[in-house]
């Protein structure tokens, strides 16, 4: 049996990507790559998803690597070929889940917006195999709206939107500019103080040209807090087109 498989990031675009799928496609598989380091709200919001979908979300993880702070200790942490935790705890975990799925498409969640537009182009050249399928794009519907659909059908949303973070990544996200790891500092001290002793061990900064310990409070503009999504559709012109060791072609199911 073909299945669809929607990629749930615990955002809001892919919640609203996959209630769609749900509607429009036969046999979806819900699944998500666990990084274990998410606000714990998330959990909240999962559990809200899956009643309002009927269905359970898969939790996928890497089987040799469990968590962010696992990855960071290898001594790579985020520069021009991408960010580490995205590589293993995200791109290997969707290519090798890929590999024991006889899929008939793959939905994700691109926004109708045209840089994602854009992106959502550039996937389908790159990762022709992946048979991607863009609802919200198909449907003109972009975050904003994702979010008001959201709250229309009850659920309230992740805990980061609500502090002002424009993703729901990883609370300490990698990608994050200056004025974002400032304001991380003071939501999150200590997901900062960690982070920043991370990259002294891996001898590697978040950000080009400063490590977080140097980072003064007033760098950075906090109204645009620099982060880009997360998912496991980034910097697909690096990681899709790599091959997995044996080693790595095994994915643990969560819970």
């Amino acid at each position: 049996m073909k299945h669809t498989i929607s990629w749930w990031s615990a955002g809001v675009t892919s919640a609203i990507a996959t209630k769609i799928a749900l509607e429009k496609y036969d046999n979806v598989i819900i699944a998500f790559c666990e990084t274990n380091q998410h606000h714990p709200d998330n959990d909240r919001f999962k559990a809200d998803c899956e009643k309002w979908y009927g269905q359970d979300i898969i939790v996928l993880n890497n089987k040799k690597y469990k968590s962010v702070e696992e990855v960071l200790k290898l001594g790579y942490i985020n520069g021009p070929s991408g960010a580490s935790c995205t590589r293993y705890l995200k791109k290997d975990v969707r290519i090798a889940f890929e590999k024991i799925v006889d899929y008939s498409g793959q939905v994700f969640g691109f926004e109708y917006e045209p840089k994602q537009i854009k992106r959502a182009e550039r996937f389908i050249t790159q990762y022709p195999a992946s048979l991607a399928l863009f609802p919200l794009i198909e449907e003109k519907i972009n975050k904003k709206q994702s979010m008001e659909m959201l709250l229309k059908a009850g659920i309230e949303l992740p805990a980061m939107y609500r502090l002002g973070y424009s993703n729901n990544n990883c609370y300490g996200c990698v990608k994050g500019g200056m004025g974002y790891w400032n304001k991380v500092r003071v939501d999150f001290p200590d997901v900062f103080k960690r982070t920043a002793e991370l990259e002294r061990l891996a001898k590697h900064s978040c950000i080009k040209g400063v490590f977080l310990d140097e980072l003064r409070p007033d760098q950075g503009r906090h109204d645009t807090l620099e982060l880009p999504e997360c998912g496991i559709y980034c910097e697909v012109e690096d990681f899709d087109k790599r091959e997995l060791t044996e080693e790595e072609k095994v994915v643990e199911w969560g819970e």
